[in-house]
């Protein structure tokens, strides 16, 4: 899953982005809301991540989401800010946001957060999913097949979240190509040994083939 995080100070910043890649998830920072655009123009992200007081913008975070929304990105947004009166909570939710957490706060529960509103746009509460021998363990971020936890790489294990979370959509070639391998130059074939390794490292049966990309394999 892919995540941004909008954050001016690094000491903040930082260990959340330290902390999310060692959870394997896909991150970039950005230090402006004008950085913040250039990777929303490269690349759909899952959840961004929203200081909302910024250099020159108090309410940059909020302006953000706005715009976000009004342009129907489909992510969930956590704003961060250390104003807690009942008013800006109020104010970052009318403005389309998901969630909000007042600094200072524990990585535990951002962590926390992050993996529920992750599931939440999947459509899931479930924080462990189970189809036939594959067992997918989100907050663990362990993958299972036949009760054996398989060794994965990152990315492969990102893909098989993925699938795991939307366990009936079919998903194109092309999404899979900017979701995992935006720069490689021939995207359909890496995908295509990326899914041969997964089937050869996990089972066969982990996904299928179908017309026009890969889903999930059945139960």
């Amino acid at each position: 899953m892919r995540i941004l995080i909008l954050e001016d100070h690094a000491d903040i910043a930082e260990p959340l982005v330290e902390a999310l890649r060692r959870e394997r998830y896909d991150v970039e920072w950005a230090v402006t809301i004008e950085d913040a655009y250039r990777h929303l123009a490269d690349h759909d992200f899952d959840l961004a991540v929203l200081d909302v007081m910024l250099p020159g913008a108090d309410d940059g975070g909020f302006v953000l989401a706005r715009h976000l929304r009004e342009v129907d990105f489909r992510g969930e947004i956590l704003f961060l800010s250390a104003r807690d009166a009942v008013s800006d909570r109020v104010e970052g939710l009318d403005a389309g946001g998901d969630d909000y957490l007042v600094k200072p706060f524990s990585l535990t529960e951002f962590l926390a957060r992050v993996r529920a509103l992750l599931r939440r746009k999947a459509q899931t509460k479930r924080s462990v999913f189970e189809r036939g021998s594959l067992r997918v363990d989100f907050d663990a971020r362990i993958v299972s097949w036949d009760d054996r936890p398989v060794s994965l790489s990152d990315r492969e294990f990102s893909m098989v979240e993925l699938f795991a979370l939307y366990p009936e959509r079919l998903f194109s070639v092309d999404e899979l190509v900017e979701r995992f391998f935006p720069d490689a130059g021939s995207g359909a074939r890496v995908v295509r040994v990326y899914v041969s390794q997964l089937r050869h490292q996990v089972d066969d049966e982990l996904i299928t083939t179908a017309p026009g990309g890969y889903r999930l394999g059945p139960a």
